[in-house]
């Protein structure tokens, strides 16, 4: 699927785009084994298009406590330190960002608008809710909302 994307990217710059327009990769880093391999891919992307790639750790804040509360901790720098770091490693342009927001959803589309990116990368865990494999709600949120292209990348799964 991602050859074909890029192969389609390919042909359209042939067909008549004289310059290649910069286009910017939104990945959403939580924390999980999905990370690194999630950020080769968002710059494999953003190197392709001369675009960057925009690494954000969502924190959701609970709504018992104000939104610009501190409740980061350690393993959020961590997190975003070891995108970087992935990024920084095939010389792409990455920019990382903690967002502190009451759902993870609306904050990434959020970001990826503001920040006029084209692709948002997302990891799924796989995990079941009575039973059944489970979205939760932020994935299902983003592919209704996003005004772009949304890649959701499942973890491989020992429950399915």
């Amino acid at each position: 699927m991602v050859a074909s994307w890029l192969r389609r990217e390919a042909r359209e710059e042939r067909k008549g785009a004289k310059g290649v327009e910069p286009q910017n990769v939104l990945v959403a880093v939580a924390g999980n084994s999905m990370d690194d391999d999630l950020v080769r891919m968002a710059c494999t992307m953003a190197m392709k298009r001369k675009g960057r790639v925009i690494a954000i750790n969502v924190v959701e804040v609970p709504r018992t406590l104000p939104l610009n509360a501190v409740v980061e901790g350690a393993t959020v720098e961590q997190v975003l330190d070891s995108a970087v770091a992935v990024a920084e490693s095939m010389h792409v342009e990455i920019e990382a960002e903690v967002v502190q927001a009451r759902e993870a959803g609306p904050a990434i589309v959020d970001e990826a608008n503001d920040r006029q990116c084209r692709l948002i990368l997302l990891g799924l865990v796989a995990r079941t809710r009575f039973g059944q494999f489970d979205l939760g709600k932020t994935v299902p949120y983003i592919l209704e909302h996003a005004k772009g292209r949304v890649w959701v990348v499942r973890d491989d799964c020992d429950i399915c």
